[in-house]
């Protein structure tokens, strides 16, 4: 299936922008583009390959040129040969991937250099002493046992269907390199200071050389507090971007932050509400899985994502819940610039889903504990580890985007454990956030927020027994087919309709006498089930090949409008 976009980009140069928007710097080089593949048997490195691959989109998907599955028993690899550019001289060289699903071994020039396990966050490789000549000869293997071990997936699952999708495999963000000196800044963590009108800035260095922040004309050794003045408070209103530099001996890169503050407090009527920048602000947003029907998780270029974040704009939404997956750092920069608030959801993971644990919640409205590791299928302590290893490599991945507002550690239950403790954890990761300790049910009465599903019953608020902010974190899910523009004949959905005046008028009831009282007795936020379709689920507002919007925007925003 063809999104507008599918005929446009470059099979050599895809996806050419820099990769890391707050952190900017010369000289780099895209990789992405064509690359051999094969698919084996064996672990051994093949002796010739299968054809080309466009990377990085992965080899289930259209773009890849490749369109074959890959099989948990089954290896994957990819080779390139590179010339660094004359620009890189004198200097070394960093060898970054963005994300590879499941499990990565590299080597350069027969050189094994880095392994990686997890297939959502990036990693990297100084490559600069295997290099030949100037030459790197890439090799890359991956394996990807999808939903058949404890790793984090996501909805993939090689039974797919329903809420469950095609499991994708392999190379699906950047391949890039860059050139750094020997004292270089590998990391940067930017906390705004709201209150204060300053933001703190930090820098994990390579090196002896001190780091310095460069601000209004002014310069800072890091770490340091620097102050804002005038401050001017970033918002969906006003997605207002301060710009500096830093540096670090010969080493300079770009980079950006907001002012804002995300909190939750009481309204002037005693009600715990969802605060931004010291005020009451109703998270009225789309759950957005970020799935495309030529590319699967990978966007096929900066535009596409654009039009998925303006879109929900027009459409009156201020918050996107990035559901079960993390998007490249561009997709983040794009919310930071327009003015989109992301509720960002940790991977799930674990073993196979007990159906009577998911789903009994749903009817029963009784959460178990989950210490209960077998029932949530969390068994395995090396997957329970390696979960947490990943909750922390996410949340320091993208500590800095300003547009992120919550994170959700669990989503119904689904390979849930000690949610009460893991929430804990990200209080030590990251103080500046709200979390949602366990979205959906299953809630350990933890956290400043209960968070409720509903879809097959009207929806009715009722205050927390506790005390906390309540969020209705996903429900409608209100089906539309459109004809020739569908993954394929099955149609998955929690209402059917059968025209686009049939869901007008459902959407219509549904927040005008649902969601706007509750509103007003308490609610904190509401996120629609869901921005678009994914493969037979066709409860979105936009067509998976993202060829039809279903309501026109202006219809939707006035539909949504439940007051201030």
């Amino acid at each position: 299936m063809k999104t507008p976009w599918t005929d446009k980009i470059s099979r050599d140069n895809p996806l050419p922008e820099y990769p890391r928007p707050q952190m900017v710097r010369e000289p780099w080089q895209s990789l992405n583009g064509r690359w051999d593949y094969a698919i084996t048997k064996s672990e051994n490195a093949p002796a010739r390959y299968d054809g080309g691959i466009v990377v990085p989109f992965s080899p289930e998907t259209e773009l890849s040129g490749v369109m074959r599955n890959l099989r948990p028993d089954e290896y994957l690899w990819y080779h390139r040969e590179v010339t660094v550019p004359e620009s890189f001289a004198g200097k070394r060289v960093l060898l970054h991937f963005d994300a590879v699903d499941q499990e990565a071994v590299v080597w350069v020039n027969g050189r094994e250099l880095v392994r990686h396990v997890g297939g959502y966050l990036p990693f990297e490789a100084d490559i600069t002493e295997a290099l030949s000549n100037g030459k790197a000869d890439i090799l890359v293997r991956v394996i990807d046992i999808s939903d058949t071990g404890s790793h984090s997936r996501g909805k993939q699952n090689t039974k797919r269907g329903g809420i469950w999708y095609t499991p994708q495999s392999g190379i699906w963000q950047s391949v890039w390199m860059e050139a750094v000196p020997e004292c270089y800044v590998k990391k940067l963590r930017i906390t705004p200071d709201f209150d204060n009108a300053a933001v703190e800035i930090a820098a994990e260095t390579v090196g002896s050389e001190t780091a310095y922040a460069h601000f209004m004309g002014e310069s800072y050794a890091l770490p340091a507090s620097i102050p804002v003045p005038d401050m001017r408070p970033w918002s969906p209103d006003d997605p207002y971007l301060y710009d500096f530099s830093v540096t670090c001996g010969e080493d300079k890169l770009e980079s950006y932050f907001a002012m804002r503050k995300f909190s939750v407090e009481k309204d002037k009527d005693g009600i715990m509400r969802l605060f931004l920048n010291g005020r009451p602000c109703f998270h009225n947003g789309l759950l957005d899985q970020g799935y495309w029907s030529d590319s699967m998780y990978t966007p096929a270029c900066e535009e596409a994502m654009e039009f998925d974040i303006l879109t929900a704009k027009a459409m009156g939404f201020n918050v996107l819940r990035k559901h079960i997956k993390v998007e490249p750092l561009r997709w983040y920069h794009l919310c930071d610039k327009h003015g989109m608030l992301v509720w960002q959801d940790m991977i799930n993971g674990g073993g196979y889903y007990n159906l009577f644990t998911i789903s009994s919640p749903l009817i029963t409205g009784i959460s178990f504990k989950d210490n209960h590791y077998r029932l949530f299928a969390r068994s395995d302590a090396e997957g329970r580890a390696q979960y947490k290893r990943e909750l922390r490599e996410m949340i320091e991945h993208l500590y800095n985007c300003p547009c992120i507002a919550l994170w959700v550690p669990f989503n119904e239950g689904w390979g849930q454990f000690d949610a009460a403790e893991m929430y804990e954890y990200v209080l030590t990761l990251d103080k500046t956030r709200t979390i949602d300790h366990a979205s959906g049910w299953h809630d350990q009465g933890v956290s400043d927020v209960r968070s409720d599903h509903v879809y097959f019953r009207r929806y009715s608020f009722k205050p927390d027994k506790k005390g906390r902010a309540v969020l209705l974190s996903e429900f409608g899910g209100y089906n539309l087919a459109c004809e020739g523009h569908c993954f394929n004949t099955r149609d998955y959905g929690y209402r059917r309709f059968k025209s686009e005046e049939a869901l007008e008028a459902a959407l219509t009831e549904l927040y005008q006498n649902q969601i706007a009282p509750a509103k007003k007795q308490g609610l904190a936020a509401a996120i629609y089930t869901e921005l678009s379709d994914v493969e037979d689920e066709l409860n979105g507002l936009i067509s998976y090949d993202r060829q039809v919007v279903k309501l026109a925007p202006e219809k939707v925003r006035k539909i949504i409008d439940v007051g201030e």
